[in-house]
């Protein structure tokens, strides 16, 4: 399903006349993960992950793409936080992960995090921003277990989709929101990691994509689709990664890991070692989106954390859900026809 047949109508916002609320967890108890999978955030947040993975097919990274002042500021601000990580260093501790030094860097993103939002986006769209902190807030990990999972990436992929809600993002930033964006933000958190050694959120282990990431995974393959040169089985070649690791995010993921794990890749990764058997990126493309959408959007451990909102709200989906998240006016309402979807 693409991200087109998802989204047939799209509103035009008006932040002026929209009531913005602090978002909150809906998803108490597993029976009503029924409810997340008839919401509009989940129509939303799949629209948008698949609006994205269109945007960046056959692009690699350091394509010239358009980008408004907005994402730029956006990582600008990510590369603050960056450097708040340096300003503050791991504690010696006895334990061997989940250095508590995290703790300080998260009250200090919660303390400053509103503000810094307000810095990156125009002056009228200020009332949204405690409304959309939240998914920032929720982005970098748990100050808590001082852990990092799949839900906090969902939580960023939120952030960024209110952002385009918002109209804080043009409609021809979407390239510029995965290649600059989002790449400053695994940059981000890969560091946190390394350096607060956070545990896994939830990890199964051997059987997992990955411990940390899966979404790198989704529109690093999309990125690769039609590649002259590089295949799927190619991924594990030493030289293809020192080559274009820094082009391809699917490349810049493997090479992380090759780093941080060691032993033979096919017992640490094995589901990783599997995508390499797939015949074409295409495949390995739409093979990993039906799998987030089995082990991601449909696990209570995961969803149980989301933030529903105005923005993205659990309220179950019109037959017209929006789910790009672009200004624009609507087109004409679809011609009805007598078959039945």
């Amino acid at each position: 399903m693409s991200a087109a047949e998802l989204s047939p109508q799209v509103k035009k916002f008006s932040p002026d006349d929209h009531e913005f609320v602090v978002p909150k967890k809906a998803i108490k108890i597993p029976d009503d993960m029924i409810s997340w999978q008839k919401s509009e955030a989940y129509f939303e947040y799949l629209g948008f992950l698949l609006a994205l993975n269109e945007s960046v097919q056959g692009k690699a990274s350091d394509i010239e793409c358009s980008q408004s002042q907005i994402v730029v500021k956006t990582v600008d601000m990510l590369k603050k936080f960056d450097e708040w990580i340096d300003a503050i260093p791991p504690i010696d501790q006895p334990q061997r992960f989940g250095n508590k030094s995290f703790r300080l860097w998260h009250t200090k993103l919660l303390e400053e995090g509103l503000e810094e939002l307000r810095n990156v986006i125009p002056v009228e769209l200020h009332r949204a921003a405690p409304e959309v902190v939240q998914y920032l807030y929720e982005s970098f990990g748990n100050a808590t277990r001082i852990d990092y999972g799949t839900g906090h990436e969902m939580a960023f992929i939120m952030f960024l989709c209110c952002m385009f809600k918002i109209t804080a993002y043009e409609p021809e930033d979407k390239t510029a929101v995965v290649v600059k964006v989002f790449n400053r933000y695994l940059q981000l958190v890969r560091k946190l990691q390394l350096t607060y050694r956070m545990e896994p959120a939830g990890s199964h282990g051997v059987w997992s994509l990955d411990d940390y990431q899966f979404v790198p995974f989704i529109w690093g393959s999309s990125q690769l689709v039609g590649h002259p040169c590089i295949e799927p089985h190619h991924f594990l070649d030493k030289d293809i990664l020192d080559r274009f690791s820094k082009q391809f995010m699917f490349l810049s993921c493997i090479e992380f890991i090759s780093q941080v794990k060691t032993g033979p890749f096919a017992e640490h990764s094995n589901q990783l070692w599997n995508v390499s058997a797939v015949s074409s990126w295409s495949k390995v493309n739409s093979g990993l989106i039906k799998m987030y959408k089995a082990e991601i959007l449909a696990k209570f451990p995961v969803v149980q954390h989301v933030l529903f909102g105005s923005l993205l709200p659990i309220t179950p989906a019109s037959p017209y859900v929006t789910c790009k998240p672009l200004s624009r006016p609507p087109p004409p309402p679809p011609t009805r026809t007598s078959s039945s979807h």
